[in-house]
């Protein structure tokens, strides 16, 4: 087994420090929460229950079951599988040097290492790295098989396809950019020949070998959706989770970017590539040379990453983190598409200008995402900081945390969440045996004779008439386009924690 050159080594230590550093400065995010929920009902239910409604595979779910298990509830075990997920993205990227030399392979694997949108989501525990890491595999196996037809490129497509199923309904834009790539390239080089062509190696895998990978790869498929065999009703829902998924992406449900609507066309990704992923940008513009006669699988690569770009702008549905799917195949085309196209000058730049705008772009890359992640990662004027939960949630939780933590009859206060969003406080709070959610106006608690209370502020007038008793309170916000909420604790309760500081509220005597 060949060894890693420290030039490589240093590109994963520096996309690992990136990620692991202050790994938990920032409040765990809104679909954090869920997740995070989803994987405590893993410990009380004895297994994971397949949602079809969440559309999101069961393999985020598993890996942060395991992880809080082995580490306890906790901001780092929440959010080291995405961390993991995504340093193997980075690694992924240097095995591109089989087909498009080391020099390209690294300055690719660096600029995700140094991505602002890389690391910031990398940061988070969502599924988008996981999908990240399947496709980049799933385009080296396509690669392998194509130049080589070995059997381990056979294999890692197999596995791939199954880890793309396992994490996100999305798999179906990738797979199916995937095929329609091969089928216009078939075409295109009929008009403009690429140069060299590389036809299809002799494949060197047996239909055996096929049986036995798509055997492991439906093993996984069927063990994970159904909850390790316990609920196999689930599996209906590999193919029912498209319904909820088409109706969320075509009503977009509040998240549509008609700002960045222009014609027909919508821009938000390159938006963001402009604002945040100056690497991807500049890559984007190299690849179109490619239309041009070029190196066949550049060609193949361009054209699957337009196709994506072209997919996720289609669907009005935009969420800011689905653009680490979208930008990885631009660090490709930026990395191999600087090198002279004649075999002996690979890994050459073609020229100092080019040279100082690559390394440029990596520089501001660099810059932004220490900029983004380590300072204003709760901003919510970044437009990557997007439905995040602001700091000021330790109003609430500080007390109640801290509390327990010295006094463990805390954990059983009794407590009324009254917002129509309060994700991720059921996670935060998951110890706590009595705290009861309501999301629905029209069915409140009878009373509210409870040792906390949250609620919007809109509805403080009707929450002050059913209190009893002395509280403080105190207003915070939860996250953005929220309006503000406010928290009433009972003086009874926890006059220790705010030592002696008069209530602001009288209620009923």
């Amino acid at each position: 087994m060949k060894t890693l050159p420290w030039i490589e080594i240093g590109i994963l230590a520096l996309a690992a420090a990136l990620r692991l550093t202050s790994l938990d400065i920032k409040p765990p995010h809104f679909d954090e929460g869920v997740n995070g929920w989803f994987a405590d009902q893993m410990t009380r239910n004895g297994y994971f229950r397949y949602d079809p409604t969440n559309y999101h595979g069961p393999l985020h779910f598993y890996a942060v079951f395991l992880s809080q298990t082995l580490f306890g509830r906790n901001l780092w075990a929440l959010r080291l599988p995405a961390v993991v997920a995504s340093l193997l993205a980075v690694w992924s990227m240097l095995r591109f040097r089989e087909y498009f030399g080391a020099p390209a392979a690294r300055i690719a694997a660096l600029a995700m290492a140094v991505s602002p949108g890389y690391v910031f989501y990398g940061r988070y525990s969502i599924h988008e790295s996981w999908l990240v890491f399947f496709s980049t595999l799933f385009l080296w196996g396509v690669l392998g098989l194509w130049e080589r037809g070995e059997r381990r490129f056979l294999y890692a497509l197999l596995a791939a396809a199954s880890g793309m199923i396992l994490t996100k309904e999305t798999y179906v834009l990738h797979i199916g950019s995937f095929l329609l790539a091969g089928i216009v390239l078939g075409l295109w080089q009929k008009l403009v020949p690429s140069r060299p062509e590389l036809a299809l190696a002799r494949q060197q895998w047996t239909w055996r070998d096929l049986a036995q990978g798509g055997a492991i790869a439906g093993f996984a498929i069927v063990f994970f959706y159904s909850g390790t065999f316990m609920d196999f009703q689930a599996l209906n829902g590999i193919y029912e989770t498209f319904a909820a998924w088409f109706h969320t992406g075509v009503e977009a449900a509040g998240h549509e970017k008609k700002t960045y609507q222009l014609g027909p066309l919508n821009y938000y990704w390159v938006a963001l590539m402009a604002r945040y992923e100056w690497p991807a940008l500049l890559g984007l513009i190299l690849s179109l040379r490619n239309v041009a006669s070029s190196d066949a699988r550049l060609r193949y690569l361009t054209i699957y990453g337009c196709g994506v770009v072209a997919a996720y702008s289609l669907i009005p549905y935009k969420t800011p983190w689905c653009v680490i799917s979208i930008l990885w195949p631009f660090y490709l085309t930026l990395g191999a598409g600087m090198p002279a196209p004649d075999a002996q000058s690979v890994g050459r730049f073609v020229s100092p200008p080019l040279r100082f705008l690559v390394a440029g772009s990596l520089a501001a890359s660099a810059f932004l995402c220490v900029r983004l992640n380590f300072f204003q990662f709760t901003n919510e004027k970044e437009p990557y900081v997007y439905v995040q939960t602001f700091p000021e949630i330790e109003t609430l939780t500080k007390p109640l945390l801290e509390m327990a933590r010295k006094d463990p009859r805390y954990y059983h206060v009794q407590g009324q969440m009254l917002l129509d969003s309060y994700y991720p406080l059921p996670w935060m709070l998951g110890d706590f045996t009595q705290i009861g959610y309501y999301k629905d106006e029209a069915a409140p608690p009878e009373t509210h004779d409870a040792d906390f209370v949250v609620a919007l502020k809109s509805r403080t007038e009707q929450i002050e008439s059913g209190l009893v008793g002395e509280y403080y309170k105190r207003p915070f916000r939860l996250r953005d386009s929220q309006e503000e909420c406010v928290v009433y604790f009972r003086r009874k309760t926890f006059e220790g924690w705010f030592r002696g500081e008069p209530p602001l509220f009288q209620g009923k005597p």
